[in-house]
């Protein structure tokens, strides 16, 4: 990685570790509704959201209604993305004209939203309409990480509220997650962009091959990696999480679930540390894949089947066996400090 790769992640970490605590309070106070500037001045349009929707923000929601709400809400967003895949041949904002994706990639597409993996296996270009990327893919790149985040918000809660039989109200959840949080953020963001000169129209798409033909070639390399490293990453984070859950889970519950007991192969101190363990290791696997993304996974002209195999036999098991080691290891840390 080159010494501008290097100064990049170093950036990367200290803006998030210097982030971590205001924005972290910031929304703990969106989410508990207590005063934070932007909701008070948003107040009059997110009542309005409300009333239109007709729900009732001053009641909530046990765990089995909040999570019911929570995936018919995912399951709706899902028809819609691989509705408008399917359809996007007769739907506007389409200049290159464009034909119906494939049902499979349709069907990917749609459940890597719908269980918040992100998972992307087309080329946004050579792929999907304007519209498409706009009122399908776009939409729930805010709907989606929203989700997601309310998950975590209902789990927190869940632990919190030792005694309570709520967890929050999901559509109220839902709104100040995209209104105070999520949109704020991405206009920030679309500012910088804007400055830098990224082009956002509603043109055919082009490539300048007049200069130098070659670069065609070098596009479809620079693709072909892109997507190789988007497909390790992603293989890795998914097995990633289903081994830390795995982890976890069983030392988290098992007094209230003795069941599970059979599951706590890896004898976890407490239910405390267990967790403990688990969101410090996320909180350190993070960075350390920053240079992996940076850098890119190197692309070889060898068959789909070969380049599948090695990536599950590299990042799947790695994504698998590494949770364990790491958790453990955290979860002794804790132990020995008195943390547990």
């Amino acid at each position: 990685m080159s010494a501008n790769g290097y100064l990049q992640l170093v950036f990367y970490v200290v803006v998030l570790i210097a982030l971590a605590k205001p924005l972290g309070a910031y929304m703990a106070r969106i989410y508990e509704g207590q005063p934070a500037g932007l909701n008070q001045a948003g107040a009059p349009f997110e009542l309005l959201i409300y009333r239109l929707c007709g729900v009732d923000a001053s009641k909530e929601m046990g765990w089995v209604q909040y999570t019911i709400a929570l995936l018919v809400f995912n399951l709706l967003g899902g028809l819609a993305v691989y509705g408008m895949q399917r359809l996007q041949a007769y739907l506007p904002f389409n200049p290159a004209a464009m034909g119906a994706v494939s049902p499979d990639s349709s069907f990917n597409t749609a459940i890597s939203f719908m269980t918040n993996t992100n998972w992307q296996g087309y080329g946004g270009e050579s792929t999907m309409s304007y519209l498409t990327q706009m009122a399908a893919l776009a939409v729930q790149n805010f709907l989606s990480a929203a989700t997601g985040m309310l998950v975590v918000i209902a789990l927190i809660r869940g632990f919190a509220r030792q005694s309570a039989s709520t967890v929050g109200n999901f559509w109220v959840d839902l709104t100040r997650t995209l209104l105070y949080i999520l949109l704020p953020l991405s206009f920030v963001f679309a500012v910088v962009l804007v400055s830098q000169g990224v082009v956002q129209t509603f043109s055919a798409y082009m490539v300048d091959l007049d200069s130098n033909p070659t670069k065609l070639i070098e596009i479809v390399e620079i693709g072909k990696q892109l997507l190789i490293t988007r497909g390790s990453l992603t293989t890795f984070s998914i097995a990633n999480d289903l081994a830390k859950y795995f982890a976890i889970i069983p030392a988290a519950f098992a007094t209230t679930y003795p069941q599970l007991n059979g599951l706590n192969v890896m004898h976890l101190a407490t239910p405390n540390s267990a967790i403990l363990a688990a969101v410090i290791f996320n909180a350190l696997i993070i960075p350390a894949l920053i240079p992996l993304a940076l850098r890119g996974v190197k692309y070889r002209a060898v068959g789909a089947a070969t380049l599948l195999r090695e990536n599950l036999l590299i990042y799947g098991i790695g994504g698998v066996i590494l949770p364990f080691i790491g958790i453990k290891l955290i979860d002794m840390l804790l132990v020995l400090l008195g943390m547990a």
